[in-house]
């Protein structure tokens, strides 16, 4: 039942970025919207992200467990990865934002936990690799490369809830500017940047899902990754609401006027908008901002995190040990049957099935390739 649940959500993440790719997105959007699949969504992003934390190390130091094929494990770490890219994809939309209703403050706190990774890392963001790997160390190296590339991912989804600031509900500002202080978060990023590393005196950066060497002359070029970070402190900063609920203390300040020793002429010639952040901290530098205003009694909190831990404490080692014995060994007939399964979700007639068709004008009903700025719906093939 949970692989089929996994194979659903795969074909929706294909057929997301299939329908992103010709700008087609609006209906799965909307489908999404309707059904309220988004809670159930970060539900299951939580879930499986418990999993890696609580289950996944016992599986690993069992003694006994001794799996002749580990990819049951990984379809379970990939599951992750598979919803937050996802998410990514279909979030850059208001009604999505405002869809998630009280399940937008837990995925707040799991972008928060990635985010804190991130700046956790070492300042060369990679780790060298062994020779050779046994089956455990060999599934552990797989879910840390995944862990970065499910960070990266969970920045871009946190930007795009910083784009809806005023239409989000005050306990997730409140959550995001006091609770985890994320403008902060995102100081130490911008400071550190993760997916950034010199290696053998050459600049690598990590774009794409695999890291390259940058040539010298686009060593400034910002980045979608340094972007992302920049376009979420402006949303954060320079809101008028987010300035009145956040506090400004000396630490907060020191912290964020570190950001002006990168604003130079080369980045704001790429992001015009960050005169504004330059403006903003030159202010800061100068004045004492006002104490936050706090007129908030009741504050909701997030609930998926603490109810999947409180439901479970204790039982991490039986969980594993059940799994191993009816999840993790499958039989070569069950193995043989979900690689079937699996290779009928990935083969090229699914994909065209998904693809969405081409737009076509509506005047004419040639392909199109201009879009109505105004309702977002028609599509023209001339302006």
């Amino acid at each position: 039942r949970w692989l089929r649940q996994h194979e659903c959500v795969e074909k929706l993440n294909m057929h997301a970025i299939l329908s992103a790719s010709v700008g087609q997105e609006q209906l799965l959007t909307e489908l999404l919207v309707t059904y309220a699949k988004i809670p159930v969504l970060i539900g299951e992003l939580i879930s499986v992200e418990i999993w890696k934390h609580k289950i996944f190390p016992v599986l690993c130091r069992l003694e006994d467990f001794k799996p002749r094929n580990t990819f049951p494990i990984y379809v379970v770490l990939h599951h992750e990865a598979s919803i937050i890219n996802l998410l990514e994809t279909v979030f850059f939309y208001k009604e999505i934002c405002e869809s998630a209703e009280d399940s937008i403050l837990d995925l707040i706190d799991y972008c928060h936990r990635k985010l804190t990774l991130l700046a956790a890392r070492s300042t060369n963001g990679q780790t060298v690799t062994p020779a050779m790997l046994v089956p455990p160390q060999e599934l552990q190296k797989q879910a840390e490369t995944m862990e970065f590339e499910i960070s990266l991912k969970a920045l871009s989804v946190l930007r795009f809830i910083t784009d809806q600031v005023e239409s989000l509900p005050l306990s997730a500002l409140t959550r995001m500017l006091n609770t985890h202080n994320l403008p902060c978060l995102l100081v130490e990023l911008v400071e550190h940047c993760p997916w950034s590393c010199w290696e053998a005196g050459k600049l690598k950066k990590f774009e794409n899902g695999a890291w390259h060497v940058v040539p010298p002359e686009d060593q400034v070029k910002m980045t979608k990754l340094d972007g992302q970070v920049w376009l979420a402190l402006l949303n954060l900063l320079l809101s008028p609401e987010c300035q009145r609920k956040y506090h400004f203390d000396g630490f907060n300040k020191s912290q964020l006027l570190k950001l002006r020793a990168f604003l130079t002429d080369v980045l704001i010639d790429q992001l015009p908008n960050l005169v504004e952040m330059q403006r903003f901290l030159s202010h800061l530098a100068v004045t004492e901002p006002a104490p936050p205003k706090k007129d908030l009694v009741l504050e909701q909190v997030p609930i998926i995190w603490d109810h999947i831990l409180k439901k479970n404490t204790g039982k991490w080692e039986a969980i594993a040990k059940h799994q191993v014995k009816h999840v993790f060994s499958p039989t070569e007939e069950e193995l043989k049957l979900q690689a079937r399964r699996w290779a009928q979700t990935y083969n090229l007639d699914m994909m065209e099935a998904l693809a969405p068709d081409k737009p076509r004008c509506r005047v004419c009903g040639a392909e199109a390739a201009k879009r109505c700025s105004r309702c977002r719906n028609e599509w023209y093939c001339t302006r």
